[in-house]
């Protein structure tokens, strides 16, 4: 024997055009409101204002005091550390923290007053370092925990030190101080320009990935990233590196197009490796510290490999 149910007033017709109970039309608003925020993947007003807050603190730096880009580079890139040394505990692999934290200092500092040569020595030690603290501090599983802090070691505090070697190649080098003389080097323009197209790629692609995206381009990895997306990226990145190219940079139109098309795909990789990373650990953001954007890591993931491509694209095409 059935039990007779109250009358439920409706509201509106479903897609078939019967008339709907109110709740389940409540439920549908709902459920469409929250598929087109899932399908924007962040509140924008405050990825927008966060993105435009670091981007002008970076140029700030740049163009007025190098040493703040420094501190910039490296509090970012201890932000960066501890939030995979937090993932990763969490998954069960120990790190070597205490190592792991100096090579986020030494490797980008190293890099601003001594050049490559000075980071790359500061990397090799800084893996020792974690060779030795691993082997006397966890015995037990050392060697996982020895490659994961390697790992850690050249993913954030090596590849952040290729935002700092523009600025070593300064002449003279800034040293503590101000830009000699009120002028800018080229090579601080290069790194400026470089940051400029990170922002473009990231900005257009979540744009037109977010508007028009519906062919994914790696769905087991990133099932967000479109190939929509990665032409709107492409198309952005080829109007700011031409324009960067030719008014900030003096150089031909191609070598902005040049560098727009290694850095796009430098940083689409970087941006997958880290979801490859999430992925694996099975978390959506590395934190939340930053409104709208997750984590540092999931700002950093572009530049640390967009950097370094930019700067192997300028050596190569040095005196065009």
């Amino acid at each position: 024997m059935s039990t007779p149910q109250p009358d439920v007033p409706h509201e509106g017709p479903d897609s078939s055009g019967n008339p709907m109970p109110e709740a389940a039309a409540l439920g549908e608003r709902r459920a469409r409101k929250s598929q087109k925020a899932s399908r924007a993947g962040r509140n924008l007003p405050a990825a927008i204002a966060v993105g435009l807050t670091l981007l002008a603190a970076l140029l700030a730096g740049l163009f007025l005091w190098p040493m703040g880009f420094v501190l910039i580079a490296v509090s970012a890139a201890l932000l960066g550390v501890w939030e995979v040394f937090r993932a990763f505990e969490a998954h069960g692999t120990r790190v070597p923290i205490v190592p792991i934290m100096a090579a986020a200092v030494a490797i980008p500092v190293t890099a601003y007053f001594g050049g490559q040569e000075a980071q790359l020595f500061a990397l090799l030690a800084s893996c020792a370092a974690v060779l030795v603290w691993q082997s006397l501090e966890h015995p037990d599983g050392a060697t996982r925990g020895v490659f994961a802090g390697v790992f850690v070691v050249l993913w954030i505090p090596f590849l952040i030190g290729y935002a700092l070697l523009p600025l070593h190649a300064a002449t003279p080098p800034p040293g503590f101080g101000l830009w000699q003389g009120g002028a800018v080097p080229p090579s601080t323009l290069q790194l400026a320009v470089t940051l400029l197209l990170v922002v473009a790629n990231d900005t257009f692609g979540y744009i037109v990935g977010a508007s028009l995206g519906k062919h994914p381009m790696a769905p087991k990895i990133s099932p967000k990233k479109s190939w929509e997306g990665f032409a709107g990226s492409a198309a952005g990145a080829l109007v700011i590196g031409v324009l960067g190219a030719v008014l900030l940079l003096g150089r031909p139109w191609w070598v902005g197009a040049v560098l727009a098309v290694v850095m796009v795909g430098a940083a689409t990789a970087g941006d997958l490796a880290e979801s490859m990373v999430k992925r694996e650990l099975g978390i959506k953001d590395m934190s939340s510290i930053l409104p709208g954007h997750g984590g540092m890591m999931d700002r950093l993931d572009s530049i640390l490999f967009g950097v370094p491509a930019a700067y192997l694209v300028f050596s190569l095409l040095q005196g065009i």
